[in-house]
């Protein structure tokens, strides 16, 4: 493969874009570190705080939000939209891109715009059934689409010629050796290291259900020798936890090194976010799915398929009460061949390598 000189990458708004994107770019950046690795992103997202952390130049560009319909008058008739491209384009053209690769949200646009009228090879990676309205316009413009996950040429038409290459994660959970890590982890968080361990997180703001039933159930799962580390969101009230309890319960408002987390696990209950299956399946963590359920489902087809191919449970939102969790995951922690079975399972079902093999597509669709 001959080097790529100028990667343009576009995304931005949520994690589940940012992330990825990062992932990536990093990738890109191991493999060859000369190569030129420009962000384009909104000004107010929340690849602001993530993307120049991380050293990667960022250029801010004017997007705005899409109807949720996908017509054509959606690319005629917008001022705003050429705008915005005119701005992406003026990016492009500066830094000589070789190829835009987009991860959704609604700055991939005005990238995809751009590139589609400078004859510039596009690349476009979703990780959601049905794609989001910004990726289903990029994918107007190119043959070269990616996805995160097997069920998704499957679920969605648009996606049946996709090339499943996996999501990219951080390195730092791609090469995570869980049992390895697992006393330093507890030690982090001051959690014991001899007791089966809880981890719960509700994506990056938390989730309101999820505290209160985790929090309800403390005294039961403690009263069972399971102590739990509890992200609660960095948005959300303190969860009431009893202070006299037998084995920690550890709260946090945010954990930015989730692999410390993950490592630290037994058994996790999460919502059904893209990079959280993603994640928890390629390292072996076993868990109980809560997708969000004032949405189009998305997180409940994205958990789904991992917990048919044995790698966790899903319980729908309504159903979650301490009531449930005392009968579901006391017994389900304190099994750790279940656990053993479980992992494996969902490692089976997951993949460490989406950054390398989508970096293998972008060359292909570059031609290099």
């Amino acid at each position: 493969m001959g080097p790529l000189r100028s990667v343009v990458l576009a995304g931005g708004g949520t994690g589940g874009h940012v992330y990825p994107l990062l992932a990536f770019a990093d990738c890109l950046r191991r493999h060859d570190p000369s190569v030129r690795i420009t962000c384009v992103g909104t000004p107010r997202g929340l690849e602001n705080d993530l993307i120049p952390a991380h050293g990667y130049d960022l250029r801010p560009i004017p997007a705005h939000q899409l109807p949720r319909s996908l017509n054509m008058n959606l690319i005629r008739t917008p001022d705003r939209m050429w705008r915005a491209a005119r701005a992406a384009g003026r990016v492009l053209d500066e830094v000589a891109a070789d190829v835009v690769v987009g991860f959704g949200g609604y700055v991939s646009v005005p990238a995809y715009l751009a590139a589609w009228r400078r004859e510039l090879p596009i690349v476009v990676h979703e990780v959601n059934v049905p794609p989001g309205v910004a990726n289903r316009l990029g994918m107007t413009f190119t043959k070269h689409v990616a996805v995160g996950f097997p069920h998704q040429p499957v679920q969605a038409e648009s996606l049946r010629h996709a090339r499943v290459v996996g999501v990219p994660l951080r390195r730092g959970i791609a090469t995570l050796d869980r049992a390895a890590r697992r006393a330093t982890a507890r030690e982090h968080f001051g959690l014991r290291p001899d007791l089966p361990t809880l981890f719960v997180a509700g994506g990056s703001q938390g989730a309101r259900s999820i505290n209160q039933a985790v929090a309800g159930a403390a005294g039961r799962l403690a009263g069972a020798g399971v102590q739990v580390l509890h992200v609660i969101g960095a948005r959300n009230e303190p969860v009431p936890v009893p202070a006299d309890l037998p084995v920690p319960y550890v709260t946090l408002p945010y954990l930015s090194e989730m692999e410390l987390g993950y490592a630290a696990a037994d058994l996790m209950l999460a919502r059904g976010g893209a990079m959280t299956c993603a994640e928890v399946a390629a390292i072996g963590l076993p868990t109980i799915y809560v997708p969000y359920p004032h949405s189009n489902q998305e997180q409940k087809r994205n958990a789904l398929p991992v917990v048919q191919a044995g790698g966790g449970l899903l319980v729908d939102d309504a159903e979650l009460s301490p009531a449930w969790l005392e009968h579901h995951v006391i017994p389900l922690i304190r099994d750790p061949q279940r656990l053993a079975a479980m992992g494996a399972a969902a490692a089976g079902y997951g993949r460490r390598d989406g950054d390398e093999a989508l970096l293998a597509f972008v060359h292909e669709a570059v031609g290099r």
